[in-house]
């Protein structure tokens, strides 16, 4: 088996076992909060949206920082700090006193983090430039699936042993994931010429020289576009199951189905949808899987049924799971060799923002128009991301010219 491949499975591994990790947390974490309760007098409601928030407003800011040292000292020490900084933080989260403190883990575990941005630096660096569009889509299979099953993980263990025990277990998960990046994951890294002659170029002109080149700002713009509009419907699913329902029970069984349904589809596409872009253009495809995600969500403002739901989710899961390795196939496509951390770095960073903007511009549509214009709201976000794709992205031929560039530099 060659190197890169068995890197690459190992961090797919990785990437699998920290995804449990993480995701496990959401199903109970407002409960957590109001069990926590507040010393500060704060709602209940605002700490709730603080945790979820907290942590993406913290990996902003950092991730970029995170990103330029992976340049200067290697991708595999970022992802090891990652994932067991991460352990050890949520850990902690198993022993806070108040809401407040709750929150305030959550926003050092955001500044810690930022394994997927790591995982993928490492990934785009190793992974020969025409098989970006497989290696970074099965990457997706490891997070999709792992978003998949953490979920029911840690609802059962908060369940069976408590809140406390459910954060331990997730800390486990996160901490196991590290020592097999640490212990297993091999890198040869090289630093850039001009980082080992002793002149390192400083964080913001590796920003900026990354942000100039053709092609990358129009893709960060397409990959905030993508988070914002996967990310403003989410913590809503729930509410419109249960004006579904009509009262029944068992909403929350549901909406898991409904969202477990939605990650497998997302699971198939990301890597068929990941090669397909190797072998005919990764724009054709992030053009066409926008157009379709955009299609699969119009409707889902008229179902009448749980059924409809569900099926509308599956498809659209399907056609937002080849956005995701097809954007960052892109970057790779556009930017230098070593300078992937600071590529995925400025990537995490631009996601963050998109999930911190989200529940603010879910709460205020569905507060001005109801439940329903959330799905219209969707497609017409990946309406907006197919249109800058087709009008701002670099054609084939820059594509081209950029890829033979590359290949010429790295050997």
């Amino acid at each position: 088996m060659e190197k890169w491949k068995r890197t690459l499975y190992l961090l797919v591994f990785v990437q699998f076992v920290a995804a449990i990790g993480f995701s496990s947390i959401f199903p109970f974490l407002t409960l957590y909060v109001e069990e926590l309760g507040t010393n500060s007098g704060l709602s209940t409601e605002l700490l709730a949206g603080l945790v979820f928030s907290a942590a993406a407003i913290t990996m902003m800011l950092t991730a970029p920082i995170w990103g330029a040292l992976a340049d200067r000292h290697g991708r595999k020490p970022m992802v090891v700090r990652a994932t067991l900084g991460a352990a050890v933080v949520t850990a902690l989260m198993a022993y806070a006193q108040s809401a407040e403190q709750l929150v305030l883990l959550r926003a050092a575990q955001g500044a810690v983090s930022g394994v997927i941005s790591a995982i993928t630096a490492l990934i785009a660096s190793i992974v020969p430039r025409e098989r970006a569009g497989y290696a970074l889509g099965l990457l997706q299979v490891g997070l999709w699936g792992g978003n998949s099953v953490g979920p029911l993980i840690g609802g059962v263990a908060a369940d069976a042993f408590g809140f406390g025990a459910a954060f331990l277990v997730t800390a486990a998960l996160l901490a196991i994931a590290g020592l097999v990046a640490w212990r297993l994951v091999d890198e040869e890294f090289t630093p850039l010429p001009a980082a080992a002659a002793g002149r390192r170029p400083g964080f913001l002109r590796a920003w900026r020289h990354v942000i100039s080149m053709p092609g990358v700002l129009p893709t960060y713009t397409a990959r905030f576009l993508n988070e914002l509009a996967r990310s403003v419907i989410m913590p809503f699913v729930p509410l419109f199951v249960a004006e579904l329902m009509s009262g029944e029970s068992g909403v929350a069984t549901i909406t898991g189905v409904i969202t477990a349904l939605a990650a497998i589809a997302g699971t198939v596409a990301a890597i068929y949808l990941g090669r397909l872009g190797d072998r005919i253009g990764h724009k054709r495809v992030l053009i066409a899987s926008a157009v379709a995600a955009a299609l699969f969500y119009l409707p889902q403002s008229q179902v009448s049924a749980v059924w409809q739901l569900l099926a509308l989710q599956a498809l659209t899961g399907f056609a937002a799971g080849g956005l995701m390795p097809t954007l960052s196939a892109l970057l790779a496509t556009y930017t230098d060799p070593g300078e992937e951390g600071a590529v995925y770095g400025l990537e995490a960073a631009i996601m963050s923002a998109a999930r911190a903007t989200a529940p603010l511009a879910g709460a205020a549509l569905v507060g001005w128009l109801g439940l329903r214009s959330l799905f219209t709201s969707t497609s017409l976000l990946f309406l907006l991301l197919a249109l800058v794709a087709a009008r701002l992205l670099p054609g084939g031929r820059v594509v081209r010219r950029q890829a033979e560039a590359k290949s010429a530099i790295a050997r």
